[in-house]
């Protein structure tokens, strides 16, 4: 057992904790289907997120193939002074961001700049039983006009 004390903020992650399906959708379609997995790390110092894609009956389109990041490892972790959060993004491609993020009120945002030529965002709701998220991911050029990128549902499965 570790004598690490536990930043109090940090139970805020704890609705994120355990196995997740998610399906990605573009314009009200299903695109693939995959699994999350949260878990505390270090002690609880940190949340790890590991995704990856799932046997599916529903086949990408090959513009979502051949882009797909799965599997993608994300760490989530505090700043007390602020009480925000940051996620550190990893994926098959190679590409490593780093978001802001904060889950509160049952709603959980993601937010950056990946990269000089881009803007991303995420919004999630979670349902009042805390067992499906629904959300969806944005885009801007220049971080003022959004357009959807994607849907996304999670359903946590245990």
């Amino acid at each position: 057992m570790s004598d690490r004390a536990r930043n109090p903020a940090l139970a805020r992650l704890d609705a994120l904790v355990g196995a997740w399906e998610f399906v990605p959708s573009v314009g009200g379609q299903p695109v693939g289907r995959g699994r999350s997995t949260f878990a505390w790390i270090e002690d609880g110092a940190f949340l790890r997120q590991h995704s990856d894609a799932a046997p599916s009956d529903v086949g990408p389109p090959p513009e979502w193939a051949a882009n797909s990041p799965l599997p993608v490892t994300s760490i989530f972790g505090l700043d007390d002074a602020s009480e925000t959060f940051t996620m550190l993004y990893a994926d098959a491609r190679g590409v490593c961001r780093v978001y802001g993020m904060s889950l509160d009120g049952g709603a959980w945002r993601i937010w950056g700049r990946p990269g000089p030529e881009f803007f991303q965002r995420f919004s999630g709701t979670f349902s009042e039983d805390g067992r499906v998220v629904t959300a969806r991911w944005e885009k801007s050029r220049d971080g003022s006009d959004w357009q959807l990128d994607f849907d996304l549902t999670y359903t946590k499965l245990d």
